[in-house]
């Protein structure tokens, strides 16, 4: 396809990221370009060790693996059946160890990592060790693929920290040829309408605790991914559009052909990429500073998890790549909005792929000069190869040209048309401190809101002040001591339903905090991953009720209009952070980075 030139804000944003990162940059290719060099690691094994290593193969796969030709992959899988879309990964090993077979290589399970649950762990203790997984899962993947056994990597993950994590450890063998595979989504359960209605209800106490149980399991009905588009389907979009995901594999329904025919066929790429041993072909020359710049860009252009503000700026640190909050606002202020997929539109994921899905959504953003096409991809060079769309003839799987045209525009569009000018992700900056705020699904009236502050400990007391009566009336509430260093870093769900509901009532309401929402904030004005956070003394945790606060998210600014440089920053122990196993945690809360660095211990 022919594509325009990149425009030229977005080559300044991506230059000055190259320029920003050059020495990092640099020292990690320089590691895995030497490591590449050292050629097939599993020769460095000795008799004992190789022996360990495939003893409990079967006698084919001990032939192959006793010498060094035959390719050998590494799956590290996030399979659990707690966690609906990772249940699907139940038999992957077994099929793939098939496949591979078809294609003259082998397959072993490396290991598995931890995967959690957001959706169980909302509201509840388990929550404040959700940020943190991701590390965990990053420093087991690296333990996964430390014994030398491989010539590929295939990650089996989709959720909220599961993908991050995965990412962040395979770059770490940045010199192997990686792939993602999907599980997909399950298929579409009550609409998203109805789903936000019953919650809303149940808030307001109009229906008990039966009612909103049935209406949640009506939407959670099944094996594969929650059909909203949260943190795990933003991973998807994000492995897509960086390339290391099949094109149009991501929102394929499980225990399909189709998808059991992608399985395959990434098998044959990893196997055929680990044979050709190719450095362009290596996950550390797939993930530059370009592929983090479309993953950005990608973000914005669907209305995307703000969790991703978070976790791309530890993903491109892995890679040695640098960016920050300022990247993700002035790319915002040029990338189109083209997507309106729940929390952001009525549609689901399903319906997203049915309009076109990720290869309309990459077509329109090349032609438009808004995605960096000279990009590696485990495919090969050029980036327009995912605007392809995988289908069955015959019972073999074949690629289409893909959606021309959007086919339901009241969920996707062109960038021609878009349902907003810009990508809905902004910093704010003030003498409160930094913090993103997303705009996507805020009416233009909501988005500047001066009003008496409220604060609150946590988020039990907003709900009970709510059901007293006491929150009758415009306020911006402040949710300190939620960030990384004090508590983990929960998301604050449970504060979106209440407060949709003071904002339909007419009040004029808005959220502080310096911990997370995803994106879940919705219709509601939401500055979050506030830094200084509360428990480093940055001045969220100068502030009083009774404080008048400013948020106006058109002009990026949000402070307190009463004088804050004479108060002293009241504190909060966390020392209490225990139950869960969550007090083994305290060295990790104690070594976090801030907000914007990625939030990392590693």
């Amino acid at each position: 396809m022919q594509t325009n030139m990149i425009d030229k804000r977005i080559k300044q944003i991506t230059d000055r990221i190259i320029t920003r990162s050059h020495d990092t940059r640099n020292e990690y290719l320089v590691n895995m370009t030497a490591q590449f060099d050292k050629g097939i690691l599993r020769s460095s094994l000795n008799c004992g060790n190789l022996a360990h290593a495939f003893a409990g193969c079967n006698n084919l796969e001990k032939e192959k693996l006793s010498g060094n030709s035959t390719p050998n992959i590494g799956i590290v899988t996030a399979y659990n059946d707690m966690l609906s879309a990772h249940k699907t990964y139940e038999n992957y090993p077994e099929k793939i160890r098939t496949y591979a077979n078809k294609f003259n290589g082998t397959a072993q399970v490396a290991g598995s990592v931890p995967a959690m649950c957001d959706g169980v762990t909302q509201g509840q203790p388990g929550m404040e060790l959700s940020l943190f997984s991701r590390d965990v899962i990053a420093l087991s993947t690296v333990i996964s693929l430390s014994h030398n056994m491989f010539d590929g990597v295939m990650c089996l993950g989709i959720c909220d920290k599961i993908v991050p994590g995965l990412l962040i450890g395979a770059l770490k063998f940045g010199y192997l040829p990686s792939v993602f595979v999907p599980g997909g989504p399950m298929e579409s359960g009550i609409s998203n309408e109805e789903k936000s209605r019953i919650r809303q209800d149940f808030a307001e106490g109009k229906i008990g605790r039966d009612e909103l149980l049935k209406g949640e399991s009506d939407s959670y009905h099944s094996p594969g991914t929650c059909t909203f588009y949260g943190t795990a389907n933003s991973n998807q979009m994000l492995l897509e559009i960086m390339g290391i995901q099949l094109p149009g594999s991501s929102f394929v329904n499980p225990d399909t052909q189709l998808r059991n025919l992608l399985n395959e066929e990434i098998t044959r790429i990893i196997i055929e990429s680990s044979k050709n041993k190719q450095f362009d072909t290596c996950l550390a020359s797939i993930i530059s500073e370009k592929t983090i710049v479309n993953a950005i860009i990608g973000l914005l252009a669907t209305g995307g998890s703000t969790n991703h503000t978070i976790h791309l700026i530890a993903i491109a640190k892995a890679a040695g790549i640098i960016i920050d909050w300022e990247d993700f606002s002035d790319l915002s202020a040029i990338i189109p909005l083209i997507t309106r997929v729940y929390p952001n539109g009525a549609a689901d994921v399903n319906h997203f792929h049915a309009a076109g899905g990720m290869g309309f959504v990459i077509r329109t953003l090349l032609e438009k000069g808004l995605l960096h096409e000279d990009v590696h991809t485990i495919l090969g060079f050029g980036l327009s190869r995912f605007t392809k769309e995988p289908k069955i003839k015959d019972g073999c799987l074949y690629w289409d040209e893909g959606a021309q045209l959007s086919l339901n525009d009241s969920i996707l569009r062109s960038t021609d048309d878009p349902f907003q000018k810009d990508g809905g992700i902004r910093l704010l900056k003030g003498n409160i401190g930094r913090a993103v705020i997303k705009v996507s699904a805020v009416s233009i009236e909501n988005r500047v809101i001066i009003a008496p502050a409220i604060v609150f400990n946590e988020q039990e007391d907003l709900i009970k002040a709510f059901k007293n009566g006491e929150l009758e009336k415009d306020f911006i509430a402040i949710l300190p001591f939620q960030g990384p260093k004090q508590n983990g870093m929960p998301e604050l769900h449970q504060l979106t339903p209440t407060l949709t509901i003071l904002q339909k009532r007419g009040f004029n309401v808005a959220l502080i905090t310096d911990g997370r929402m995803s994106g879940a904030s919705g219709k509601i004005p939401a500055a979050i991953h506030v830094v200084p956070e509360a428990r480093d003394g940055g001045a969220i945790a100068k502030i009083i009720s009774g404080d008048i606060i400013r948020l106006d998210a058109e002009k990026g600014v949000f402070e307190c209009l009463n004088d804050l440089n004479s108060r002293t920053p009241r504190t909060k122990s966390n020392d209490n952070t225990v139950g869960l196993g969550r007090e083994i945690f305290s060295n990790m809360r104690m070594n976090v980075s801030s907000s914007e660095e990625g939030a990392s211990f590693i």
